[in-house]
């Protein structure tokens, strides 16, 4: 099984790692994922040196189907969030 990081965890470890209070901690996790929301509902994209790039894609009006019932429907348009991993990210999953 999968164990998930959660962002509780990524604030212990701060914790632990830096030696700020546990408080602190929290809102630094929170305070980094809020701006990444931020610029990203902007439509910008964030970059994570060694670690990869998030980015907001628009994908058209499109015709699809219901897979049960084989029915079309129209699918709106909407923006989607995209992660592309960096090389170094791939290198380091794959253990080279």
């Amino acid at each position: 099984m999968t164990k998930t990081l959660t962002r509780a965890e990524l604030s212990e470890i701060i914790y632990s790692e830096v030696g700020i209070s546990k408080t602190e901690s929290a809102e630094i996790v929170d305070q980094f994922f809020e701006e990444m929301i931020l610029d990203l509902v902007d439509g910008k994209s964030v970059k994570l040196t060694s670690f990869g790039t998030f980015l907001v894609k628009h994908k058209g009006q499109r015709i699809g189907r219901n897979p049960k019932t084989k029915e079309e429907a129209v699918i709106e348009p909407r923006r989607v969030t995209v992660f592309r991993a960096s090389k170094e990210l791939k290198r380091r999953v794959n253990n080279e």
